[in-house]
C-alpha cells in the first residue's frame, strides 16, 4: 500500500490543503502535514502529490525505507 509523505521541500504554500482539505493541513510550523492517508488508489495519490508546486509531496510504499 502506498502513502503520501511531505518532504523538506515544503514551504507551506497551502496548495495541497486548499485542494485536498480532508487529506492535508498546515501545521503550527506553517508546513503541510498529511492528516488522512486512507486513499489507496495510486492514480489519486499521484494526482494529490502533483498539486505541490515545490515537489514536497511524495507517494511512498509503506514498506519503503526511502
Amino acid at each position: 500500500m502506498a502513502k503520501l509523505v511531505v518532504n523538506d521541500n515544503c514551504v507551506g504554500c497551502g496548495a495541497c490543503a486548499a485542494s485536498y482539505p480532508d487529506t492535508f493541513a498546515i501545521d503550527d510550523e506553517g508546513r503541510s502535514t498529511v492528516i488522512n492517508n486512507e486513499e489507496t488508489e495510486a492514480e489519486t495519490l499521484n494526482e494529490m502529490a502533483s498539486i505541490c508546486p515545490f515537489g514536497a509531496i511524495e507517494v511512498k510504499n509503506e514498506t519503503s525505507n526511502d
